[in-house]
């Protein structure tokens, strides 16, 4: 057997995909000229498939903080923060975080990918179990597999499916850890916190919250879910990615529990990779302030997202019942997607075309995000092209 033969099944699936929807699978951002504009196939394009929530990829403040840092520390740390690639910076953006999401102490890793890896496979291991919502991100898989604990899916946003879980462990003397999302990323729905919180407490359980896509979005002060909620003295852990609001790379987890620390020492993805460059660190430090002092970005785009949520779902669309800032629409088949899809960026508006196994119910989702950045007449294109699309398929 050759080394590449058991790759054949997808061969031939990327074949299929290649030979009727080419150019789903050949899309390159040719030209990024804003937060909301980029260049494809040598056209302008609107974006509206990024996850870039408060526009702050482009805000000077956050620009001129990387260009300052690169110029001073150069362009790489080349090593991990257990050698020599703590710089000050580190320090002071874990200290931020935690004066921010007022926790006691936090980790920055080098992607919020590297922060589940990290956090999942080093609380718990072998002996231990992870009870896990069906629709968790990749990387929430991935750290619970490299960890070796015991993982139990229960059904999404189902805490009655919890709870039944839940009895079932009761007489295991065992470290039991529930993992969810603040907002999830293929469908833009939020966790029942509040509900999860309930069994959290009378199982005597830890929780950890992903508020990757919710940072900045969700709660008075742009905390998350849990603050929208208001548990967030009873959330044990803050998962989140400096990749979505903060316009930046990077991740972060965030306790009261001042033995969080002890995770640096234990946790082979923080040991082994190297740490984030300098001029990350210092514009997510600039967008955690713009977050801290720009409120009215929340708010513009809550804005964006119940306008275009209602336009397409008059349109008939099959968008999710609440707004949110992920907006995706179901398809059966990906000929009926990709027409759309296709249809979308023939009239300058990109989306993103996602496909089973990303999806969560196994069909394919033309997936919506917006932005602060986008303006209103923005959002209004984005919804005319779907309205002329909806009219098309009449």
């Amino acid at each position: 057997m050759a080394i590449f033969d058991k790759f054949q099944k997808l061969a031939v699936v990327r074949e299929e995909l290649e030979r009727h929807h080419g150019r789903f699978l050949n899309i390159v951002m040719e030209d990024i000229r804003s937060a909301t504009e980029a260049v494809i196939d040598g056209k302008p394009v609107i974006l509206a498939g990024t996850n870039n929530y408060l526009g702050l990829t482009f805000n000077d403040a956050c620009i001129q903080a990387s260009c300052q840092a690169v110029k001073k520390e150069g362009t790489g740390t080349t090593g991990s923060r257990m050698a020599n690639g703590t710089l000050s910076g580190h320090v002071a953006l874990e200290q931020e975080l935690s004066d921010f999401l007022d926790r006691k102490k936090t980790i920055v890793f080098s992607t919020g990918y590297v922060a589940n890896l990290a956090i999942l496979s080093t609380l718990v291991g072998p002996g231990e179990v992870i009870l896990l919502d069906g629709d968790c991100h990749a990387s929430i898989y991935d750290g619970c597999k490299l960890g070796g604990a015991e993982v139990i899916r229960f059904r999404h946003n189902n805490p009655a499916d919890l709870e039944k879980r839940l009895q079932r462990l009761a007489e295991r003397k065992t470290n039991i850890l529930i993992v969810v999302e603040g907002i999830y990323s293929m469908m833009g729905d939020r966790a029942p916190l509040a509900e999860i919180v309930v069994l959290k407490k009378k199982y005597g359980v830890n929780l950890i919250v992903d508020e990757a896509h919710s940072l900045g979005v969700l709660g008075e002060n742009g905390r998350g879910l849990a603050e929208e909620a208001k548990v967030e003295e009873d959330v044990d852990f803050v998962i989140g990615t400096f990749s979505k609001s903060l316009g930046a790379i990077g991740g972060f987890c965030s306790s009261n529990h001042p033995e969080l620390d002890l995770v640096r020492y234990a946790s082979r993805p923080y040991v082994f990779t190297a740490s984030s460059a300098s001029s990350a660190i210092a514009s997510t430090r600039a967008a955690l302030q713009v977050i801290r002092s720009q409120p009215e970005l929340r708010t513009q785009l809550w804005d964006n997202a119940r306008n275009l949520h209602r336009r397409l779902q008059d349109l008939g669309y099959k968008v999710g019942s609440e707004p949110s800032p992920i907006i995706a629409i179901r398809y059966d088949n990906i000929d009926e997607a990709y027409a759309i899809w296709n249809g979308l960026l023939e009239r300058s508006i990109y989306v993103n075309m996602v496909l089973p196994p990303a999806t969560p119910d196994g069909g394919v989702l033309l997936r919506c995000s917006l932005s602060a950045a986008h303006s209103p007449q923005q959002v209004e294109k984005i919804a005319d092209a779907f309205a002329s699309l909806s009219k098309n398929q009449d």
